[in-house]
């Protein structure tokens, strides 16, 4: 690969993790960028998961280094949240991802909505509704399994977790979403390796973009906090299930072309 290919893909990685550090969605950018650069879907992916995890590793560093992070339960988020991902991955090839393409972008369009319309959003800590116990047992391991199945919008699943359930407010919840994101993608990361699916000469480049962005974007979710954090996520949460909307295999948008072609015949 020429060096203009690599410092633009260096450049698409800075963008995506500073997106990726306040509000998820890195993908969006990365993935296309990496298939318009001539990769092959599998190593797109496999690449990605080498960027995805130096940025969102880089964040959960800043947010840490602000005292965001509870250790204390971070730490077995973080394990639970590898351990499902790589579960995740090994399973899915026994999993429908056109059920889930179906399933998720109406999913999104929900998070999108909650993000939007909830009134008490802020960066203060509000009452939980599960106890942490719960949280650990059930959604941390079904996000981080989703995320080793499909993928897209598990960093806006994170978030609706750790607001909506456990009260963090919007930063704290943030930095938390960037520790699990971080978990599941080195478990990832690991599978791939193992695979030899991997293109490390290009995966390194743009990881260093995506730590170098990542601390950019954490800096601003730390200044703006829900300002900025909020409006994002509606957006990138929309932007996800636009592009799975916008795929020509997926299932909703094939019933409703042979709806119209019905329709029009």
């Amino acid at each position: 690969m020429d060096l203009l290919t690599l410092f633009s893909l260096f450049l698409v990685a800075v963008g995506a993790g500073c997106f990726d550090a306040i509000a998820g969605g890195g993908g969006l950018l990365t993935v296309p960028a990496l298939l318009l650069a001539g990769l092959d879907p599998v190593s797109a992916v496999a690449t990605n998961k080498l960027q995805g995890s130096a940025g969102t590793v880089s964040a959960t560093l800043a947010f840490a280094r602000r005292g965001l992070i509870d250790w204390r339960r971070g730490w077995p988020i973080a394990l639970i949240a590898a351990a499902a991902s790589v579960a995740g991955a090994l399973c899915a090839s026994l999993l429908s991802k056109e059920v889930l393409a179906a399933i998720v972008p109406v999913v999104l369009v929900g998070v999108a909505l909650y993000f939007g319309l909830a009134p008490k959003m802020s960066d203060e800590d509000a009452r939980a509704r599960i106890s942490p116990l719960a949280f650990l047992a059930f959604v941390i391991p079904l996000v981080g399994f989703y995320d080793g199945v499909f993928g897209p919008g598990a960093g806006s699943f994170y978030m609706v977790g750790f607001v909506a359930l456990l009260g963090f407010g919007v930063v704290r919840a943030t930095a938390h979403t960037k520790l699990a994101n971080a978990a599941s993608n080195l478990g990832g990361l690991g599978l791939f390796a193992l695979a030899g699916v991997v293109r490390w000469e290009i995966g390194l480049v743009m990881a260093a973009g995506a730590f170098l962005g990542a601390q950019i974007g954490s800096r601003l979710a730390l200044r703006l906090g829900a300002k900025l954090i909020r409006p994002l996520l509606v957006v990138i949460s929309c932007l996800m299930a636009a592009r799975l909307m916008l795929d020509p295999q997926n299932p909703i948008r094939l019933l409703i072309a042979a709806a119209f072609a019905r329709l029009s015949g």
